[in-house]
């Protein structure tokens, strides 16, 4: 599933290449005919990413709401233009947590790379009419529009973009109305609240919860974005216990998690990749941001021995999703 720093990723795409512009939609589907109807022709006007829900604004205060959920992924073909505020301020990407590197995009092995991944599961086809940013990163096609490929829901075209939805748990046309009742059941995000304000409606929150911490972090009306793999990340670090009560958890270590996804979610907006070990030297850097089994601590180990202590790591179902701990680091 994309988690948070992947539809901001997606947002952050659809600022440059989507809204101010006139699109045609259509549904190749048949699924979301109606409602591509109501968009087609119209100029997209503001996108916003809360949690893992992206909405799109058009005219006459028309908002397309799209949640990705298991499945779901947008692909883009045209001219790709990368969002520069991606960057790290010296205009180098992947290098949050990383000094005296110099590192090119790196090519992993789903396709993603620290420039042009939009985080998606499956990688953006930037096909044809490709710009001076994305030159040379996909394979140029003779025919525009792209034909469709798929099962493609919703297809949103502008005179040299092109964006295609396939699989998503939710995608719905809302009122302003009812755009704002939605985010207001969601937690915070810290790319949209105040970072202060988040922590502490995140707290208050944990504090009175008898549920799991593990099932809480999961929970999109306690803190938006978090899924798996960040889920399983944060925990680590911060050696929690899964199983604790958000009641039992100290007031302290609630505040460490939602700081420490504060800084895990800006790497991954920038980076493209979830990664969540620090301190690499760029050797390891370069070998985490190439391979996924290399840049998280306990996520997808099962039965390897911990990075930290050799304990193995354990898998378990919770509330129906996997979830990896070191049973001796999360005491």
């Amino acid at each position: 599933m994309p988690e948070g720093h992947s539809v901001h990723r997606i947002a952050r795409q659809f600022a440059r290449n989507i809204v101010g512009r006139r699109v045609s939609a259509s549904s190749p589907q048949g699924r979301f005919t109606e409602g591509a109807s109501m968009l087609d022709g119209r100029a997209a006007t503001e996108v916003r990413a809360v949690g893992k829900q992206m909405f799109l604004e058009f005219e006459d205060d028309i908002w397309l709401r799209v949640h990705l959920g298991m499945y779901g992924a947008w692909d883009f073909a045209g001219e790709i233009q990368i969002d520069p505020t991606i960057a790290s301020a010296n205009g180098r990407m992947g290098q949050t947590n990383q000094r005296g590197t110099d590192l090119s995009p790196i090519l992993d092995s789903a396709g993603e790379n620290s420039l042009n991944s939009i985080g998606a599961p499956r990688r953006a086809r930037v096909n044809v009419r490709m710009s001076e940013q994305t030159r040379g990163l996909g394979d140029a096609v003779d025919e525009w529009p792209p034909p469709v490929v798929g099962q493609v829901r919703l297809r949103l075209l502008t005179e040299a973009t092109c964006a295609d939805l396939r699989g998503p748990t939710a995608c719905q046309l809302q009122t302003p109305d009812e755009v704002a009742a939605t985010i207001a059941k969601l937690g915070p995000d810290p790319l949209v609240d105040d970072p202060g304000q988040g922590e502490e409606r995140f707290v208050s929150v944990v504090r009175r919860k008898p549920t799991s911490i593990g099932l809480l972090l999961m929970d999109q009306s306690v803190v938006s974005g978090i899924g798996n793999v960040y889920r399983a990340e944060l925990l680590f670090r911060a050696n929690l216990d899964p199983h604790t009560p958000g009641r039992d958890v100290p007031e302290d270590v609630i505040r460490a998690l939602w700081q420490d996804w504060v800084r895990l979610l800006g790497i991954g907006v920038e980076t493209g990749q979830m990664m969540t070990m620090d301190d690499l030297d760029p050797e390891a850097y370069r070998r985490a941001m190439a391979h996924r089994d290399d840049r998280h601590w306990v996520y997808h180990r099962a039965g390897l021995p911990c990075r930290v202590c050799g304990t193995s790591i354990v898998l378990e179902e919770m509330a129906a999703r996997k979830l990896y701990w070191c049973p001796t680091c999360q005491v």
